[in-house]
């Protein structure tokens, strides 16, 4: 079972049997302890998830955290665990002073169904107010399991993690304040966009017009999106319908459908992860084709990253191209791999720098 199914496995367990979970140690053993195990730990084993480790602030003793994931006798990731009908916007504070105190440079908050991960982007070794990362079990996003997987013993590298933390926090605000704006648009949203269209002053009775314009022009907008792409999945599905009475030639070939696997997109996310220190996020683009899967900068083939061809469990390739154009195949046993060739990437992007 692949960590996708894995993760959802538990997703199913929480529905199953939060209801019939009176206590928190409940929670923590019959959610969270199993969550965890997913991630690769074993949490029989205090050299790797410590129950209980003392987080003493200042003279206040007997402080203690309810798990510290630990890595060579060091704790990487402290997780502070409550009751699953508990709201967590309660308990933020008691994870930030133990983080400030440890040496954990992650800290997970979590009731067993919704997990917020924290991290010191804003100013080191204290904990954000908000975190980069939040995961509803109920309500799983594959996004959500692509970044959890980042976490897992085998994966699990603080650079990469971080590396893509800033962008999670940021987006997730931004895409909190677009839904707030869409629902309730503020006073200066309006103005924006009445300036655009009316060219006399924008009085209050103008701005109350205006709010009330703005918000049914993104309902229309959105519900407009929303039909033309449901013309567009029905038109591409008659397209492929055989019909009873037709006759198909010899010579006529089938459509061969590019499908983008799973893997592949892993496999972007590893390369992204390493470039992103040298490029902006953003400029990291992929192409799918029949035979390989590439990853360009700005959409541009003539600025090539690499390719990957997948053609097998036993034949992957992550592959360069020299100044002639010619494939350097390099064989890789595994995604984690292409961590190997980490400097030949970042060297690559810096060519089209």
């Amino acid at each position: 079972m692949d960590f996708k199914d894995s993760i959802k496995q538990i997703s199913e367990r929480v529905e199953k049997l939060k209801d019939n979970l009176p206590t928190e140690e409940a929670t923590k053993n019959a959610l969270i302890m199993p969550f965890l195990q997913v991630l690769g730990y074993d949490v029989f084993n205090p050299l790797e998830v410590l129950p209980e480790m003392s987080c003493d602030i200042g003279t206040k003793k007997g402080e203690k955290i309810d798990y510290a994931i630990m890595k060579d006798g060091i704790p990487i990731m402290l997780v502070e665990c409550k009751h699953w009908s508990q709201d967590l916007n309660l308990h933020d504070n008691q994870l930030l002073r133990y983080f400030h105190v440890s040496k954990a440079k992650f800290g997970v908050l979590t009731n067993g169904i919704v997990y917020r991960f924290y991290t010191d982007l804003a100013e080191t070794n204290k904990m954000d107010e908000k975190p980069f990362l939040e995961v509803n079990m109920l309500d799983l996003k594959d996004i959500q399991v692509e970044e959890l997987k980042k976490f897992h013993k085998s994966y699990f590298d603080i650079d990469t993690i971080l590396s893509s933390a800033s962008e999670l926090k940021y987006t997730g605000e931004l895409k909190a304040i677009i839904s707030k704006e869409f629902a309730s648009p503020s006073p200066d949203f309006v103005r924006y966009f009445a300036r655009q269209v009316y060219d006399g002053t924008i009085t209050a009775k103008i701005l109350e017009q205006f709010t009330s314009l703005t918000k049914r022009s993104i309902a229309s907008y959105i519900n407009d999106m929303i039909s033309d792409r449901l013309k567009a999945a029905i038109k591409e599905d008659e397209s492929v319908q055989i019909q009873p009475d037709a006759i198909i030639q010899p010579q006529e070939e089938k459509e061969v459908k590019i499908l983008t696997t799973d893997e592949e997109l892993e496999a972007f996310y590893i390369v992204k992860s390493i470039l992103r220190n040298t490029i902006a996020a953003d400029r990291i683009t992929y192409r799918d084709s029949q035979t390989y899967f590439a990853v360009f900068i700005d959409n541009n083939n003539r600025k090539t990253v690499c390719r990957l061809y997948f053609d097998s469990a036993t034949n992957k390739r992550l592959t360069f191209l020299d100044e002639n154009k010619k494939e350097i195949h390099n064989k890789i046993g595994s995604l984690d791999d292409i961590y190997n060739y980490s400097e030949q990437l970042i060297n690559t992007v810096k060519k089209y720098l």
